[in-house]
């Protein structure tokens, strides 16, 4: 039996062959890509990713006013903070600035210590006072932190006397992240900060022997608050 001539045959196979590899190595090069891309974001979210600290309000916070002719005021605000970030951040100290709206005047407060205020435990120096928090990548907890009264100078002597809406600002001071250097000022963020309202709907000043006056939220929904952007260098 007679052969076919093979060479055409092969010239054929020769350049599917050359296509094959062609594309094969294209191929092979872009998923080698995709999982490069992937690993890098995983390292990111895993390890490198700055910290991310959000604050959590809950729509019921409280207050007390203790001592006459004085312009010391506690509020007290159990405050949950998640970092969402992958490196650990760090809560260095607390401001709060209560504004009425009726007058326009604001306090400042800032975070002394943590725990349920009482007249009993205040006279006990039975708190924990307000140091700096530690939060783990991808971690939360859960504080009441206690105001008070940042200085003499601060007035009106007491904020909030009447019922009605007061506006909260809670703004933290945190450690500055720059392991990674110029990647970290990049990505910098300004301060984190939530602002809201509470309402004081009864006034009793005879709370203030050993407790304490509740505000609450008018929707009776917990306030979130972040990171704000700031210009890059």
């Amino acid at each position: 039996m007679a052969l076919a001539p093979r060479g055409s045959s092969d010239a054929g196979d020769v350049a599917v062959n050359a296509v094959i590899k062609r594309d094969g190595g294209r191929i092979a090069t872009f998923v080698a890509l995709i999982a490069l891309a992937f690993s890098a974001y995983s390292l990111w979210e895993t390890s490198l990713k700055q910290p991310d600290v959000r604050i959590f309000v809950p729509p019921v916070i409280q207050f007390s006013a203790p001592y006459n002719n004085s312009n010391f005021e506690v509020i007290a605000i159990p405050v949950t903070f998640a970092n969402e970030g992958a490196r650990t951040g760090t809560v260095l100290s607390m401001e709060l600035a209560v504004t009425d709206p009726r007058s326009s005047q604001t306090k400042l407060f800032y975070a002394a210590d943590f725990g349920r205020w009482t007249m009993e435990k205040t006279r006990a120096q039975a708190y924990q006072p307000f140091a700096p928090l530690s939060l783990a990548g991808r971690t939360s907890r859960t504080e009441t932190v206690l105001f008070y009264t940042r200085g003499d100078d601060q007035k009106p002597p007491q904020i909030i006397e009447k019922t009605g809406p007061y506006q909260f600002r809670l703004t933290l001071e945190q450690a500055v992240a720059d392991d990674l250097g110029i990647v970290d000022r990049w990505l910098a963020s300004g301060p984190v900060s939530v602002s809201f309202e509470r309402e004081l709907r009864f006034y009793d000043a005879r709370a203030f022997n050993n407790g304490t006056l509740p505000l609450y939220a008018n929707d009776w929904r917990s306030t979130q608050g972040g990171p704000s952007t700031i210009a890059k260098e």
